[in-house]
């Protein structure tokens, strides 16, 4: 036999030896893991980044509106346009957040900018230290600020710098902003993602509309809360545009009065956020692109009185179901005795 062939068919042998040995190997670090599985309780797994989900963050609150803690996932039910869903992951621990802060500085917002500053302070402090931020900033255009180059932060200083840097002037493009934080929070590293609009006024200078905002909110996990700091004129404003945004992703809206702090409001977003439930399930057959889906959760748990649930009001097809830059890893199906 030639040099050549005989030396082809030993690299062969030699593959095929190492394929053997690797399965092998394989097969009984399963082995090890089944039986080391009665002594120790399984590693949650981490969902693929290509398994299709629809997250549904969840608030469970009792009558006195405190959060209620130590929830099952058979206390949890998930209804889609009335049909019950399987509930593919479920995660109940004060987990990281990515964060989008969204702030009005047009002209009317002048002097209430130094009470927003404290405000998102107290927020930044009262969040989990490994939440991600980034700041949206917005009057007759939209941007976004920059951290040493980079557009998430996790410093409560350099978010309190950034506000208190802007000042104060033009209209209001509310909409553009929505839009810009919607898109931003997916490059966030977290699965959990909020946004929080802090303005005065409805929109007079967006190039969407809001029909283009709510069907991006529907289609992002995000949950959105407002901070509605409205005049006594109510000129130019849409409380209720607010309060659909919000509804609509399983957030809140809040409009306090002249002598409400906002600062103690933005201390409960981020106690509501550290308090919630995640799940998540693998959405039913599609009916085409752009269709809108209505989620309801239940929550039935005895001896904790009536219980009010908010979440997230549907999804709509095409969306963010798949796009998770971090895996999940609460528990899955498989793990549940």
């Amino acid at each position: 036999m030639a040099f050549p062939a005989l030396l082809a068919k030993r690299q062969m042998a030699a593959m095929l030896l190492a394929s053997c040995l690797s399965f092998g190997l394989a097969v009984g670090a399963q082995q090890e893991t089944g039986n080391r599985s009665h002594q120790h309780p399984p590693r949650a797994p981490a969902l693929s980044a290509r398994t299709q989900l629809v997250a549904v963050p969840v608030s469970v609150t009792d009558r006195h509106k405190n959060f209620v803690p130590g929830l099952t996932i058979r206390d949890f039910q998930i209804l889609v346009d009335g049909r019950p869903q399987p509930i593919s992951f479920f995660e109940q621990q004060d987990t990281p957040v990515t964060v989008g802060l969204l702030i009005d500085h047009s002209g009317s917002m002048g002097p209430k900018l130094p009470a927003v500053a404290a405000a998102i302070s107290d927020f930044a402090h009262s969040s989990n230290p490994q939440d991600e931020m980034f700041f949206v900033e917005f009057g007759d255009t939209v941007s976004i600020a920059l951290f040493d180059g980079k557009s998430f932060t996790s410093n409560p200083a350099q978010l309190v710098h950034a506000v208190t840097s802007m000042f104060a002037r033009g209209r209001t493009a509310l909409y553009d902003a929505v839009a810009e934080g919607i898109t931003h929070a997916q490059l966030g590293r977290w699965n959990k993602r909020a946004l929080v609009l802090v303005s005065d006024g409805g929109d007079n200078a967006s190039h969407s509309n809001f029909s283009q905002v709510l069907k991006m909110a529907r289609g992002s996990h995000a949950v959105i809360y407002a901070i509605g700091l409205l005049s006594e004129s109510g000129q130019e404003e849409n409380p209720q545009i607010l309060r659909r945004l919000c509804s609509d992703t399983g957030g809140i809206a809040f409009f306090p009065g002249p002598h409400e702090s906002i600062a103690a409001i933005s201390e409960e977003i981020a106690r509501d956020l550290r308090s919630q439930y995640m799940l998540a399930f693998i959405p039913p057959k599609q009916s085409g692109a752009g269709a809108f889906h209505k989620i309801i959760v239940k929550v039935t748990a005895p001896g904790h009185g009536k219980l009010h649930v908010r979440s997230r009001a549907g999804y709509t097809e095409s969306t963010e179901t798949v796009a998770h830059p971090a895996p999940l890893t609460g528990q899955s199906e498989s793990d549940w005795p």
